[in-house]
């Protein structure tokens, strides 16, 4: 008879409740359990074989339920999850095997923040944390933010959750992929790690790191190791920018990226290397406050100075502080300040100019220069009505000792 229970009895619905760190539930199956079996006794046969026995002390730990809600509660009374099942298997090893179709609620502070589900899943509960493996979805109803894994841990004392392995996170304003995701539901902050790849729809960009913060409510993105961002247009990359470390805000489309960082720019073909840059996605500028280097591909023309802005769509560059440009041929331009057009392959200089050629070997020297540094087609000028340009034509013999 106990044999043919665990087949084909029906228990209805049952709420196996849990409020304290000893689980009551571990006694209620087993209490319907033994009175079903004493029933039993009396139909069965004094000549009981040792396999019979056996048998039985096996569906001992091995119950199946159906229609079950697991609860588990705080000290004050106030929920911290519930889960639902069509049919779940008790085991005395997990406290709560395998279940089908489970659905379920997350609590913090007696509200709903988190809302899982799943085809099966095992689920195991020990008071304290509640632990799920299977295909598991977490939604935020808050914000619509779902998470999903082949894990999911729930540790409401320390007001965090955890999805794991193969995590895939989906939202109206970014999806991620990690290794792992841990939530701190108060905070409305996940931290990703492991092979995280993020995606924004708005702006269009994608960053790759190992470890990432997602501020919720902020709107950034926070990356505290080293990160690729790729800027994407028309679905196809437009712009590539790298650091040790970096933030992104979402909201106002501003990345700002620190130590070691370098932006690779497709139109114009530009890269641009400093300690630390602003990126105006929105605006399309990119700004830093520290030295930097920028180096033009197709004329082969490396400009480096104190601080630089450049604006992307007029491929415009603005360069202050101690301004050197250096062309294919070796000639040079050094000044104060320098305003650099891409488009016409034009640069302005201003301040303390001082202009070298090497084939012929010129120096100029002024207040003002203007011209083609590529072909070499430089005018520079003394600036008011008494400065005077000063020119040095270097001797072949002198070049030739030099």
């Amino acid at each position: 008879m106990a044999h043919q229970f665990h087949q084909k009895g029906r228990l209805g619905k049952r709420k196996i409740q849990n409020f304290s760190s000893t689980p009551s539930f571990l006694i209620l199956p087993l209490t319907f359990f033994l009175v079903f079996g004493l029933v039993s006794c009396g139909d069965k046969s004094p000549q009981a074989s040792q396999e019979d026995t056996a048998g039985s002390s096996n569906q001992d730990s091995n119950l199946t339920f159906f229609d079950v809600t697991l609860e588990q509660a705080d000290e004050v009374g106030r929920p911290i999850w519930k889960v639902q099942a069509k049919q779940a298997k008790y085991t005395k090893e997990k406290q709560i095997g395998q279940a089908e179709s489970p659905y379920g609620e997350l609590y913090q502070d007696g509200k709903v923040v988190y809302q899982i589900k799943a085809d099966i899943a095992d689920i195991e509960q020990d008071g304290k944390q509640l632990f799920l493996k299977g295909k598991i979805f977490a939604t935020d109803p808050s914000n619509g933010i779902v998470l999903q894994g082949n894990e999911l841990e729930w540790r409401p004392q320390e007001d965090l959750l955890i999805v794991r392995n193969q995590m895939n996170g989906t939202h109206k304003q970014l999806q991620a992929v990690a290794q792992e995701a841990r939530v701190k539901t108060r905070e409305q902050r996940i931290e990703f790690s492991g092979g995280v790849v993020a995606t924004s729809n708005d702006p269009q960009l994608q960053v790759r790191t190992e470890h990432l913060i997602w501020n919720i409510k902020e709107e950034k993105l926070i990356g505290d190791r080293p990160l690729q961002i790729d800027r994407y247009k028309d679905n196809k990359i437009s712009d590539r920018g790298k650091g040790n470390s970096g933030e992104v805000n979402l909201k106002t489309k501003i990345a700002t990226i620190q130590k070691n960082t370098q932006l690779d720019l497709l139109d114009p073909p530009v890269q641009i290397t400093s300690n630390s840059m602003t990126w105006n996605m929105n605006a399309e500028t990119v700004t830093t406050n520290s030295p930097v280097r920028m180096f033009q591909r197709a004329e082969n023309l490396t400009v480096t100075a104190n601080q630089g802005e450049m604006k992307i769509p007029q491929k415009t560059v603005y360069l202050t502080g101690n301004v050197n440009a250096i062309g294919q041929r070796r000639q040079s331009l050094k000044s104060n300040t320098l305003t650099w057009y891409l488009d016409n392959k034009l640069v302005e200089a201003k301040g303390n100019v001082v202009y070298r050629q090497v084939d012929p070997q010129l120096n100029f020297t002024g207040e003002t220069a203007v011209g083609n540094l590529q072909t070499e087609n430089i005018v520079v000028k003394g600036g008011s009505s008494s400065g005077r340009v000063v020119t040095e034509i270097i001797p072949q013999e002198r070049a030739n000792r030099q």
